[in-house]
């Protein structure tokens, strides 16, 4: 490791005896995409630069860590001291692991559109999470940046790490990342394509790499609902909406961004991106965002303005286990169009149900206790109560379980039969959807048959596909993705 270099990061090598968590930072394996791509590829190699492997599962690890050890260089952070950033997850965790390595407070404020599973792991690190309104746009009191410095204003001893003005950022990949993949590739490389989020990747990289390769193309790719690929090509902004691939995008442009840098800048449909990631998961077994999917996307579009054999590397950014709820959810998917809710033929009862709801019945003999783990702590809604001989008895009574937490009575010597509500309507899988729709107009919740037991159905699981049923076409509309395997449902 050179002097300059230690406790920065991007140093890491196989077999490595680490001190700290933070000389982990860096060092990501590059890997050729499989050979199941080749076609796709048309002729031209294309690398993968695997940032999930960082200690933080993300590629802003590397920015994290150079954005703290600067402020503390320059005096903007003490012992003690708290950090507080803007984020959409990934750089709030970076910032997260780096700061409880080195014994600050973190304040992370994050838009309420992300995936849950952000957030999780941000409180996990110790971080304080601050959640604002999506919808809130640049110059609004609620929008994440606003409230962010809001809040280091107010904290003694507080820094706003501000990663999209940061010159520590595009710094930290022109010193670290860029001589990764320089020497991964032996200095054999074409083109270098991620995705514009700070946009401070492809700046440090611009910088570094350029110099010792002339000719370079670097590449962006934007998702939809962004302003990057509008302002590249004709210098003016466009009015942005929700962004559903996460970590990429903007609705401002940040000082982090230099479009003169950029070769290409390539707008990928959400369809298009969820499509290559969970193709990588399924036939390379590479599970990663959907920020790596949008990459690839834009890799593949560009690779017929290179020569055959060029080489393209492409910065996956980060780990598909913060994305379960999203891209890898076919739940979620369909829910947006890109998956039929139910086979062919008009939509029945069955492709209403939710296959990450939570299901459970509880036996005749159970006792109030377990009706309160299935009910309380799975979140069970409504919760059958099944006879021996295979009847419907009822559901769990709410109220009443409540009532009896309330007077502290000792659950597990009351039988659940004790809390007992009449069970509400129940439908057959292959009934019209429709009549879901008028079981739910009287009541909040009903049943769904099948399996020996039943599942639940409640008017929000209805209300996440009504959009979609009122244009029966919707996803031939919305450009399903194509599979390389079969999915439950799909064609």
């Amino acid at each position: 490791m050179r002097r300059e270099d230690k406790g920065r990061g991007g140093a890491r090598h196989p077999g490595v005896v680490a001190r700290s968590i933070l000389d982990l930072v860096g060092g990501t394996p590059l890997l050729r995409l499989p050979p199941s791509f080749e076609t796709e590829a048309r002729g031209r190699e294309i690398w993968l630069k695997l940032e999930a492997f960082q200690p933080g599962g993300s590629v802003k690890d590397r920015i994290a860590l150079e954005m703290i050890l600067r402020a503390e260089e320059e005096g903007l952070l003490a012992p003690g001291g708290t950090v507080v950033e803007a984020t959409s997850g990934n750089t709030g965790v970076g910032l997260a692991l780096v700061a409880a390595a080195r014994g600050y407070r973190a304040v992370l404020v994050l838009p309420d559109r992300m995936s849950p599973e952000k957030a999780t792991l941000l409180r996990a690190f110790g971080a304080e999470v601050v959640l604002t309104p999506a919808g809130a746009g640049p110059g609004h009191p609620d929008h994440y940046e606003e409230r962010a410095r809001r809040l280091a204003a107010s904290i003694p001893g507080a820094w706003f790490a501000g990663q999209f003005e940061n010159p520590a950022n595009p710094a930290a990949h022109e010193r670290t990342t860029a001589r990764e993949i320089w020497e991964q590739m032996d200095g054999r490389l074409d083109a270098v394509v991620a995705g514009c989020g700070t946009g401070g990747t492809l700046h440090g990289l611009a910088r570094a790499l350029r110099p010792l390769r002339p000719g370079l193309r670097i590449v962006a790719a934007d998702p939809e609902e962004s302003v990057y690929a509008t302002w590249w090509k004709e210098r003016r902004l466009v009015r942005t909406g929700l962004r559903r691939v996460e970590g990429v995008g903007e609705d401002r442009i940040p000082a982090t961004w230099v479009p003169e840098l950029l070769d290409a800048c390539h707008t990928i449909p959400d369809a298009e991106a969820f499509h290559w990631t969970r193709r990588l998961a399924r036939e390379a077994g590479l599970f990663l965002g959907a920020s790596s999917g949008l990459a690839l996307a834009a890799a593949l579009r560009e690779a017929p303005a290179l020569p055959r054999g060029a080489r393209i590397v492409v910065l996956c950014p980060d780990s598909g286990d913060r994305y379960l709820s999203r891209c890898h959810n076919e739940d979620w998917l369909r829910d947006l169009g890109h998956f039929p809710l139910a086979g062919d033929g008009p939509l029945r009862v069955v492709g209403l149900l939710r296959a990450d709801r939570p299901r459970g019945l509880l036996e005749e003999d159970a006792n109030c206790a377990e009706a309160l783990r299935q009910a309380g702590e799975r979140g069970v809604r409504p919760l059958p109560l099944r006879a021996r001989d295979g009847r419907l008895l009822g559901v769990a009574d709410e109220g009443a379980l409540l009532r009896l937490l309330a007077d502290g009575a000792d659950l597990e010597q009351i039988p659940a039969r004790r809390c007992l509500a009449p069970a509400p309507p129940v439908l057959a899988p292959e009934a019209p959807w429709t009549e879901a729709l008028e079981a739910l107009l009287a009541h909040e919740a009903v049943l769904v048959a099948g399996d020996g037991g039943w599942t639940g159905l409640d008017r929000r699981d209805l209300l996440r596909r009504l959009p979609r049923l009122q244009n029966q076409d919707a996803a031939d509309r919305s450009a399903p993705i194509p599979s390389p395997l079969p999915l439950p449902g799909a064609p």
